[in-house]
């Protein structure tokens, strides 16, 4: 059983890529933001209040998934108004459909059925958390496990959000491959919670490895299960191809909000220096 508490392998770079290095602006001002709550503390509390920024950095997902989520209730607006008027983007949505109902026979659609269950509100958890236990016990550190947690916590929460908003119906029953699912259909839940969660895998990956054919790996398996799941669940009628898209844009965006903060945190921890520089910007590692 491994020690959690003892520190291993470095965990801040992903091949020769620096995590702790910012190079936009945006990112080197965030630095800046969280690296003044340890310059405000009084010198024998600094260590304390570094420890607290670094911790903080957390929030900054939180925040960024609040403001996307009332960003998306806009668009979802916008988009559930081009579905009921036939117009916009929504229009290619039947046709894609029809497409796929071409393409049915019923050994692929035992087969595709079999695949989209994966992503499912079971198989996709247990994928992750097995996946994640692994690179856990390799690393010998609980970060794998939370930003996970955090990351799937956010995802279930912006599908309920947004199926409950808009509730759009699915595609017709008569359209659609057995067994059939009543919940709304915008965003696709499957494919919001395959991109979050494998999203994050992959990025947790590539940390873990040491060679770059394993992180090109890891990233070619990870789009291409993404990619897949949500046209399955086009195929096999079960939502609409906005519905999938929408899943992939938003589950996106909330994994990248949650590897930004882990990168803050991994900044404001390793870099110390950073407290003490007037603009924030760690003073120690490559130049960003």
């Amino acid at each position: 059983m491994p020690d959690l508490t003892r520190p291993q392998a470095p965990d801040d770079t992903i091949g020769d890529r620096d995590l702790t290095a910012w190079r936009s602006r945006f990112g080197r001002w965030l630095v800046g933001v969280f690296a003044g709550l340890a310059r405000a503390s009084r010198p024998a509390a600094r260590r304390v209040a570094s420890w607290s920024s670094a911790h903080l950095a957390f929030v900054v997902f939180a925040v960024v998934a609040l403001v996307v989520l009332i960003a998306l209730v806009e668009g979802i607006e916008t988009v559930y108004e081009g579905v009921v008027g036939r117009n916009g983007p929504t229009a290619v949505d039947q046709p894609v459909l029809d497409a796929a109902i071409s393409l049915r026979s019923p050994g692929l659609d035992s087969a595709v059925t079999a695949f989209t269950d994966v992503g499912g509100p079971v198989g996709m958890p247990i994928l992750a958390l097995v996946a994640v236990a692994v690179i856990t016990w390799r690393r010998r550190r609980w970060t794998p496990i939370v930003l996970t947690l955090i990351a799937a916590a956010g995802s279930l929460a912006m599908t309920v959000v947004g199926k409950n908003v808009v509730d759009r119906a699915r595609p017709p029953a008569s359209l659609a491959v057995p067994p059939l699912e009543v919940s709304p259909s915008f965003p696709s839940g499957h494919t919001l919670n395959a991109t979050v969660l494998t999203t994050i895998v992959v990025y947790l990956v590539l940390i873990e490895s040491t060679a770059a054919w394993q992180r090109t790996l890891a990233i070619t398996l990870g789009t291409v299960f993404v990619v897949t799941m949500g046209l399955s669940r086009v195929f096999l009628g079960h939502h609409w191809l906005t519905d999938v898209l929408a899943g992939w844009l938003i589950g996106l965006a909330w994994a990248l909000a949650v590897i930004t903060a882990h990168r803050l945190w991994l900044t404001l921890r390793e870099r110390p220096g950073s407290a003490d520089s007037p603009d924030g910007i760690p003073q120690q590692g490559p130049a960003s």
